[in-house]
């Protein structure tokens, strides 16, 4: 244990030719790429924030990121999550689009230990003003894997104090269930996309989604579904008035470095619509 907490995050992250920040673990190269995240408004979808997330490489191919983390041996998992997290940090103004916001993974059973968790989250907040970035600009994803309680509230109290945000991923799935939403009162709740493709199967999934999103907003929280890739995902999604919306049908993740598309996507478009037709979204 006392091995882990000397290694240096920094000595495994690199530069390449045109600026961009890179990892090294055994034999892959870790790049940040970024999903784009689009907010509704009027007949179009915004993009205004950007999920970070790891493209490993090996041998000039690009990988699985869960076979990758897989791989990865418990005793390196601290230190490669947390240069994961430090990549994101340092890449993202390479996005060179300004008003964006950056949601970062985090997994509360990596770092179970208290007084090195909260340290972890201290020396975060402590270089955000050195890589350009505010707090309130940060939502941190906690994961949907068992964590103890009384700790990852801690966390949370700890990282809102430093003004980043809080959001639940994978709710519909594992832990991260109603239960969680009232321990961590979150300000984002991410529903699972797997779990949001399989409920968009019912005839009557918009009818039964709508209030779900509903007792969440009443909870304060506002609601995200990834995994969009069919029109059908994002027609449920705006028929229940989600807040946010992230997927393949919308945006896939980019490399840091690649042009950032910021036009906005025309809602009757992406659902196949013709122009008589009014989504139940923009009637309200």
């Amino acid at each position: 244990m006392s091995v882990e907490r000397r290694r240096n995050v920094g000595d495994a992250i690199f530069v390449d030719e045109v600026g961009i920040e890179y990892g090294i673990h055994g034999d892959f190269r870790l790049r940040s790429a970024y999903q784009p995240i689009y907010a509704p408004r009027d007949s179009s979808l915004y993009p205004v924030a950007v999920e970070g997330l790891i493209e490993p490489h090996r041998a000039g191919r690009t990988g699985s990121p869960r076979m990758f983390f897989d791989s990865v041996a418990a005793s390196d998992r601290l230190f490669v999550e947390t240069m994961c997290r430090v990549l994101h940090l340092r890449n993202f103004q390479n996005i060179g689009v300004d008003g964006l916001d950056l949601f970062f993974n985090y997994n509360p059973l990596v770092n179970d230990h208290p007084a090195r968790a909260l340290a972890e989250i201290r020396l975060m907040s402590r270089h955000l003003d050195e890589l350009g970035l505010a707090p309130a600009m940060l939502v941190c994803e906690i994961t949907e894997q068992a964590a103890d309680d009384a700790l990852l509230a801690r966390l949370v109290r700890e990282m809102r104090r430093d003004g980043i945000r809080i959001a639940i991923d994978d709710f519909g799935t594992g832990h991260s269930t109603e239960e969680r939403v009232s321990l961590l009162q979150p300000d984002i709740v991410k529903i699972d996309g797997g779990w949001f493709a399989e409920f968009c199967r019912h005839a009557a999934a918009e009818r039964f989604f709508r209030p779900l999103v509903s007792s969440l907003h009443d909870r304060g929280a506002k609601v995200l579904v990834e995994g969009i890739e069919q029109p059908i995902h994002l027609r449920v999604a705006l028929e229940g008035g989600v807040d946010l919306l992230q997927g393949f049908l919308l945006g896939r993740p980019a490399l840091a470095g690649t042009i950032f598309n910021e036009e906005p996507l025309a809602i009757e478009a992406l659902l196949g619509f013709d122009n008589k037709v009014v989504p139940l979204h923009k009637r309200r």
